[in-house]
């Protein structure tokens, strides 16, 4: 009786465990949440906004001249997000865009266009569900017009 009992303790227990075991059971993906701010959404649907032929600029005609200023400013930076509010949920979100477009586009054609590609863009870049995006066609840039966004040269330097 000694003798099975020495032998059973002698024997290797099995192969060790492999360092890619799942613990604790479960999927890893759904161990723990995964939050999105709503600026994330914002940057990215900006970015897509801004990627749409015909869309000139992003914002309101203050909130552009705002920006214009503010790009001036050393450390100030663009603001991608800028004409874009976002509300993220759990697993959906909605977002308000305001644009410009170039004077001569389709504005119906634009929209889609811009609705489109953001959907596109916040989905894959962040698993969200889009579930509506409205669209602000805030102003038209004319040929000749000058650009809000840039600033006149001050007759002091």
């Amino acid at each position: 009786m000694t003798d099975t009992t020495q032998r059973a303790r002698t024997e290797s227990p099995g192969p060790e465990p492999s360092p890619l075991t799942k613990r604790g059971g479960g999927d890893p993906a759904t161990r723990g949440r995964t939050s999105i701010a709503d600026g994330v959404v914002e940057k990215i649907a900006g970015m897509a906004a801004r990627d749409v032929v015909g869309v000139h600029a992003m914002g309101s005609g203050l909130s552009r001249t705002f920006g214009a200023v503010r790009d001036r400013v050393p450390g100030g930076g663009r603001s991608v997000a800028r004409g874009v509010k976002a509300e993220v949920g759990e697993s959906q979100t909605a977002l308000d865009l305001e644009i410009v477009v170039d004077y001569g586009v389709a504005i119906a054609d634009v929209a889609r266009d811009v609705r489109e590609n953001v959907i596109a863009a916040v989905e894959r870049m962040t698993g969200l569900e889009v579930v509506e995006v409205n669209i602000a066609v805030t102003d038209v840039k004319l040929p000749d017009e000058p650009d809000d966004e840039e600033l006149p040269e001050t007759r002091l330097q």
